[in-house]
């Protein structure tokens, strides 16, 4: 079943395409009874025949049904919906990463701003069982005043549910750059997890780059990332300690909560900034060795020696 622009679906009238994935589209749509605007997101044909997909998708309605918070959108249940389909409320926003497609990077008062509205939602879903698994800048609506909306639970674990897995190494792949360490290495993630994935958006916001961008996915659990302040040195150590504390490789290392995460990042001022290992590591990768140093002088007077050459010979 093809969705176009202007069809109606039950009691919807289709008004415009806002995102499309893989698996599914979602658009703007008017309830005819409410005359209220409403979001639909609806599976594409064929990914409806995926059980894989088919469950997750009912897990992500089950979990709405749950779930109530500001940061989070309201789901509608559809009685007798002619098709499969999701209806929540309507955000007027943008994605955060619509967002930083445009501005590549965020002034540290908002990225924090951001990051803390993006924590307080995290506190409420892991105080309910659930960890999102799937954090990343396009599922963070940000509207009017920086207020955030978290979107897509398909990937979301809820306490005493039987485990969801990805369909497949590429759609793991495809949003590596968020996930976790452990969950790279096949174990099923808590909510450190996703605090793990917050910190990865909000190293984004603050330099404009992923911690490993352009690297392999799997060099995360091998290699550290470029210190935040050596791309912005406008980054505050305290800053970038909170952001280390939340990227660290042992989940066991990290923020305890997204509260705990919140508090550092609201009261920079209280927090200590560790003698890491990281920090060591790049500036003795950084600094060159003696005999590099000699190479380096090496290559630096040949030019000049052949200059004294040909000054010697064109006198005599």
């Amino acid at each position: 079943m093809s969705i176009n622009i202007g069809d109606q679906l039950d009691h919807y009238r289709i008004d415009s395409l806002v995102s499309s994935s893989n698996t599914t589209s979602t658009f703007r749509a008017t309830d005819l009874r409410t005359n209220q605007l409403v979001a639909l997101k609806i599976p594409h044909p064929e990914a409806e025949s995926d059980v894989s997909f088919f469950d997750r998708f009912r897990r992500e309605e089950e979990i709405g049904q749950t779930l109530s918070h500001p940061g989070l959108l309201k789901l509608h249940l559809s009685e007798h919906p002619s098709k499969t389909y999701l209806v929540t409320d309507w955000f007027e926003g943008q994605s955060l990463l619509g967002i930083l497609s445009q501005e590549r990077k965020l002034s540290q008062e908002r990225a924090i701003r951001i990051a803390i509205e993006v924590c307080e939602v995290l506190e409420y879903i892991h105080n309910h069982g659930v960890v999102h698994r799937n954090l990343r800048p396009e599922n963070i609506l940000v509207g009017a005043e920086d207020r955030v909306k978290l979107t897509d639970f398909g990937a979301a674990a809820k306490e005493g549910s039987p485990r969801l897995t990805f369909t497949s190494l590429a759609q793991l792949v495809g949003a590596s750059a968020y996930i976790a360490p452990e969950e790279l290495s096949g174990k099923r993630g808590d909510a450190r997890s996703d605090i793990y994935s917050l910190g990865v958006i909000l190293y984004e916001m603050l330099t404009g780059v992923t911690p490993f961008e352009g690297s392999d996915p799997f060099d995360r659990l091998l290699q550290h990332p470029v210190p935040p302040r050596e791309i912005d040195p406008s980054i505050s150590p305290q800053l970038q300690e909170v952001i280390y504390r939340a990227l660290e490789r042992a989940h066991k290392n990290r923020y305890a909560s997204a509260h705990e995460f919140a508090h550092d990042l609201a009261h920079l001022d209280q927090v200590g900034v560790a003698d890491r290992i990281e920090l060591r590591d790049w500036r003795k990768n950084r600094r060159p060795g003696a005999g590099r140093i000699l190479l380096y002088a090496a290559l630096a007077l040949i030019p000049i020696l052949i200059f004294g050459l040909l000054l010697y010979y064109s006198r005599h």
